[in-house]
């Protein structure tokens, strides 16, 4: 439906993420992909959501000469817990120590979405809240070395091993954990062709 009324554009998706693409497959829409290498710090002073959506805006400063009927998605998603983000693991005790820290506790994950044309840019974002029950060490190392989750913020995949045997409720979008609030993009994609 969305791709029908999408067909005079050029979704450009800039993400590595296997997730994020497989999802915009998913939607059934047409889109390259366009990678652009930014530095992503953020001011310390920033939370929550004011990180993604700062980070998902300065992904999309990379692109300078977007064009007539460009769509431009660039997003970004942390775990914020105890009053801080927490990201991508440096290696695999970091990843290690990143999932004990959520053993038997909530965190929140943050994704923004940030659309850009020639004449508009729009952020969204999405919240969820997440359980995991108390993991063992045995549990985590396995996950870790098994599974190897260095590209994901927080050191997990809802939808892994970890997820199934680990997660006790969620409070908000399944899919805005893996990355990508699908609804929220169908939504401001929709909202682009009706302007």
């Amino acid at each position: 439906m969305l791709k029908q009324q999408l067909k005079n554009y050029n979704i450009i998706l800039a993400s590595g993420s296997p997730r994020r693409q497989d999802f915009f497959t998913k939607l059934d829409l047409d889109f390259t992909i366009d990678v652009r290498e930014v530095e992503e710090v953020f001011d310390e002073n920033l939370q929550r959501e004011a990180i993604t959506d700062y980070l998902s805006q300065l992904k999309a400063s990379a692109f300078l000469d977007v064009s007539e009927k460009e769509i431009i998605v660039t997003s970004d998603t942390i775990v914020w817990k105890d009053g801080k983000a927490i990201g991508k693991p440096k290696d695999a005790n970091d990843a290690k120590r990143m999932l004990r820290s959520l053993s038997n506790d909530m965190h929140e994950v943050y994704t923004s979405v940030t659309f850009t044309t020639v004449n508009s840019q729009t952020t969204v974002n999405d919240t969820t809240k997440v359980w995991f029950k108390t993991l063992t060490d045995d549990e985590i190392n396995f996950y870790v070395d098994t599974y190897k989750p260095f590209d994901k913020a927080g050191s997990y995949g809802i939808q892994d091993w970890i997820g199934y045997i680990g997660i006790e409720k969620i409070e908000g979008c399944f899919f805005n954990v893996m990355g990508l609030p699908t609804r929220k993009v169908y939504t401001e994609l929709l909202a682009i062709t009706n302007k």
